[in-house]
């Protein structure tokens, strides 16, 4: 019988957003030098569709359906600004993260989201995370809420977010025996991200740039705070 590798995974815990034990999930690439802060499954049932983005971010032509298992629900909190440059970043932010666990979890096997909201170091960084959990046979399951989300512009075509991961409630699970594995909520189930988007010319933002750094005061809640986390490393 085929389980899911607590080995490997664990492995996997350190160079990306898997929490301990294989707990956690959600999608997290390490990549890029920066400038600043950064340049500064399926159950069966019909998958859940990508939301509309708002206006700005519609003019692109061809955006691919991103869809997610029925048993993998991504929140994204603060989608609306007032200022629709920000907004449109974070709805292609948001189409980034869905993009990477649709790849994960093969309702979008050929990857066509992935390339198209990923760019350079990310997109190296996304392919081989997702790449790992094949190895490994896994996907993910649960609940991830992402809060926190600021948005900088630095320039009409450039900009830096930060936000935060809650993976509390979000899980690895083995492709082919469906078996959860889940473990005790730590500051580790939470990480803050810091990316950089670059509007190419059909008006995407996509993420060029992704840090993230696991257990961070600024994403845990102040219960489970010990010590500051320390930054992944993608390898």
């Amino acid at each position: 019988m085929n389980r899911c590798r607590p080995t490997l995974l664990a492995a996997l815990t350190l160079t990306a957003t898997v929490a301990l034990a294989l707990s956690a999930c959600g999608s997290d690439e390490n990549s890029g030098k920066g400038e600043d802060k950064i340049a500064s499954v399926d159950t069966g049932d019909k998958p859940s569709a990508s939301p509309t983005p708002p206006p700005s971010s519609t003019a692109a032509a061809d955006r691919p359906k991103v869809e997610l298992p029925s048993d993998l629900k991504l929140t994204f909190e603060g989608a609306e600004t007032g200022d629709p440059v920000k907004d449109a970043v974070l709805a292609d932010n948001a189409e980034r993260m869905r993009a990477v666990d649709a790849a994960i979890a093969g309702t979008d096997p050929e990857g066509k989201a992935l390339g198209f909201y990923n760019t350079g170091k990310a997109l190296e960084a996304a392919v081989s995370w997702v790449g790992q959990f094949e190895k490994a046979n896994a996907a993910v399951t649960g609940q991830v809420r992402y809060f926190d989300r600021e948005v900088e512009l630095r320039d009409k075509t450039s900009a830096v977010l930060t936000f935060c991961a809650d993976e509390s409630k979000g899980f690895s699970k083995d492709k082919k025996t469906g078996k959860v594995a889940k473990t005790s909520v730590t500051k580790n189930s939470y990480v803050q991200y810091n990316t950089r988007l670059d509007k190419n010319a059909d008006g995407v933002w996509q993420t060029s740039q992704i840090l993230s750094t696991r257990g961070t005061a600024q994403c845990s809640p102040a219960t489970l705070r010990t010590r500051p986390g320390e930054p992944t490393t993608h390898t």
